[in-house]
């Protein structure tokens, strides 16, 4: 039963984390060098990236089950990886939710109040400078949801030499 439970959990995580690269290396710069404005192409990031949340959400969520189900079973084994793997997991939700109900709402905001195109707004705007304030910050936020993950993906990659090593883990 743990090989489906490793496959869920490396799966779920993959997807995540895959999605974060492909967001910021692939989506992201496409949107802003191939659409007529920045406007739009904010337009389209930010979607995205509200759709991407939900993803990672869900995916986090199962992983998280799936890790709590997975550590049952090896936990007789001594094996302690998963509770690692769960803190960890459980920052990149916390951090999620954070830029998905707090940042990003924030910026719509502050979008509004500048009148809808915040390209359009002068950089002394209050409102725009808020709005660039944010905007780094999502962006440190993202990247450490990415760097995260990926350890995560590391210490996944590492379970399947420390439990096959261990006598019934692998059951």
């Amino acid at each position: 039963m743990t090989g489906p439970l490793h496959f869920l959990r490396l799966l779920t995580m993959t997807i995540w984390v895959g999605g974060l690269v492909f967001f910021a290396f692939v989506l992201a710069p496409t949107a802003f060098h191939t659409l007529p404005n920045v406007h739009e192409a904010g337009l389209i990031v930010g979607s995205s990236l509200r759709m991407f949340d939900r993803v990672g959400l869900a995916c986090g969520g199962v992983f998280l089950v799936g890790t709590f189900a997975w550590s049952r079973r090896v936990r007789k084994a001594g094996f302690r990886l998963p509770q690692t793997e769960m803190l960890l997991a459980g920052a990149m939700l916390l951090l999620t939710s954070y830029l998905h109900w707090g940042i990003l709402p924030a910026m719509d905001g502050d979008r509004e109040r500048a009148g809808g195109d915040i390209s359009s707004a002068s950089k002394n705007d209050p409102a725009r400078m808020h709005f660039d304030r944010l905007h780094a910050r999502s962006e440190r936020v993202e990247g450490g949801v990415l760097l995260i993950g990926l350890v995560v993906i590391y210490l996944l990659s590492r379970e399947g030499t420390q439990v096959g090593t261990r006598s019934g883990a692998t059951s």
